[in-house]
């Protein structure tokens, strides 16, 4: 519970810092690059969480790294993240910053499940449909679920939307008892 508090506390701050300097959009897409870096090198995302290299360590290779390369704010919020010991915690802020930007956009945000990744012309199909019934502009992170068998479901706004095969099935199932 408290990470998700972390991750709104933080991802709000980042979000006014960003919009106060009018680098919202600057900052979103160095985070990803930021988050791909991380993926890529996992020895890095872990010498930034362990507690046996001293803040001020970490801080300066976070420093030789990156300065001139990210805006100052990520910069910022890294040294931050690195002297309360919340590093760790960088790809889930990054991902409520990215959710706070789209609903200060006026999206409405949601998760479909499907058995596999969709395109991501697929994906703004489904985005425009769903929109269209609730009647807001829509961005849907696209998420497997294999226990699905097929089809998709979405979850918006406290709604599920089930047009699984699996729901379909259950519905039949019932419908002929």
């Amino acid at each position: 519970m408290a990470e998700l508090t972390v991750d709104l506390t933080y991802g709000k701050a980042l979000l006014l810092a960003a919009t106060d300097v009018n680098k919202t959009e600057v900052i979103l897409e160095e985070a990803k690059e930021l988050l791909k870096i991380l993926d890529l090198e996992p020895e890095f995302r872990e010498f930034l969480s362990t507690p046996v290299v001293s803040a001020a360590e970490k801080k300066k290779v976070i420093a030789d790294i990156f300065t001139g390369k990210i805006c100052d704010e990520l910069l910022n919020l890294l040294f931050i993240l690195v002297d309360k010991g919340r590093a760790r915690e960088f790809s889930n802020i990054i991902r409520k910053y990215k959710q706070l930007l789209d609903e200060s956009r006026g999206y409405s945000i949601g998760t479909l499940f499907s058995v596999k990744l969709l395109s991501q012309e697929q994906l703004e199909i489904f985005e425009e449909k769903t929109g269209k019934l609730i009647q807001k502009k829509v961005k849907l992170e696209n998420k497997i679920d294999t226990s699905i068998i097929g089809g998709v479901r979405i979850f918006i706004e406290g709604k599920v939307i089930d047009a699984t095969i699996k729901k379909r099935l259950k519905d039949l199932s019932e419908s002929l008892r």
